[in-house]
């Protein structure tokens, strides 16, 4: 397990290093086409600020959105000491504790690092859930917490969201200006054109790119949770009768986005066949053949 921890480190650097550079070249672009130097520092700029502003509001952020109320521990013994259990036994700090009021089950972790943590369980989880099959399900967040995944979520989701708003900065910028000029020199034409190009490229991989390399990362990175799991626990099956719980219920959640999906222990959007593509979850089925073949080894 820690070789993978290892392998998604690694691969996660490699496709945040691409993401800036892709960010770099595209303002260096339009800072050498504009004739202008310094807008492109200005760009850059901009979207770190922005990509900073998401990363340190993601968890307030997901709250928000999720509809998820603060717990302590008169509220909700039996969650509360769950995971206060998984954090004694893991080595990190408690995280804030959330319930979600929606009779569709399922879980989330979010947070800058396992200080900042934040792990979230709706009242249908806790309704279906038994004692070990929810401390499975809190064990594969707290895994999250423990894998640093909450804190690539949130500066993966950061840069695509900042690429995205360069690109329709630039498409705007492009139409405003060819609409505002009608004599227009062949410098004019060819900022217009890189604007077009920029606006073009950032759409594609805010739009398209970016929710696959995302999907793809969160996938890797769930089987590792139900690993990290299945270690602390030392009881795989209690995930795998989670997971197969879960599977089987169809209800989404009535406050659903798929903007934060990839933090919960389940696809909270059911999708369909094209929309498979983008999932963020693996297959629960094979899911649940993983953790069928750890429970061999405990």
């Amino acid at each position: 397990m820690y070789s993978a921890i290892a392998a998604n480190k690694r691969n996660t650097v490699i496709i945040i290093a691409v993401f800036i550079a892709l960010i770099g070249g595209l303002a260096y672009a339009w800072g050498y086409y504009s004739g202008n130097g310094s807008s492109a520092i200005m760009i850059i700029g901009f979207i770190v600020l922005y990509a900073l502003f998401q990363y340190y509001a993601s968890s307030a952020i997901a709250v928000a959105m999720s509809g998820a109320v603060p717990i302590e521990k008169n509220d909700n013994p039996r969650l509360w000491r769950i995971v206060e259990n998984l954090s004694i036994r893991e080595g990190l700090p408690m995280p804030k504790v959330y319930i979600i009021p929606d009779e569709a089950p399922n879980a989330f972790a979010t947070g800058r690092d396992p200080k900042r943590a934040v792990v979230a369980a709706t009242s249908g989880l806790l309704a279906l859930m038994d004692d070990k099959e929810l401390e499975g399900v809190m064990a594969h967040e707290m895994g999250h917490v423990k894998n640093y995944d909450i804190r690539v979520s949130a500066i993966v989701f950061g840069l695509v969201s900042a690429i995205g708003v360069l690109a329709d900065f630039a498409l705007r910028m492009a139409f405003w200006s060819g609409a505002g000029s009608r004599n227009r020199n062949d410098n004019d034409n060819q900022l217009g054109a890189v604007l077009i190009l920029i606006g073009i490229v950032g759409s594609i991989v805010a739009f398209l790119l970016g929710p696959l390399i995302s999907a793809a990362v969160s996938r890797q990175r769930e089987y590792l949770a139900d690993a990290s799991s299945a270690e602390t626990t030392r009881y795989p099956e209690g995930l795998a009768s989670a997971l197969a719980k879960l599977g089987a219920n169809k209800r989404p959640l009535r406050r659903a986005s798929s903007s934060m999906a990839h933090m919960y222990i389940a696809d909270p959007m059911k999708p369909g066949m094209i929309e498979r593509l983008f999932s963020t979850h693996p297959p629960i089925a094979k899911r649940i053949e993983r953790l069928n073949q750890m429970g061999s080894k405990f």
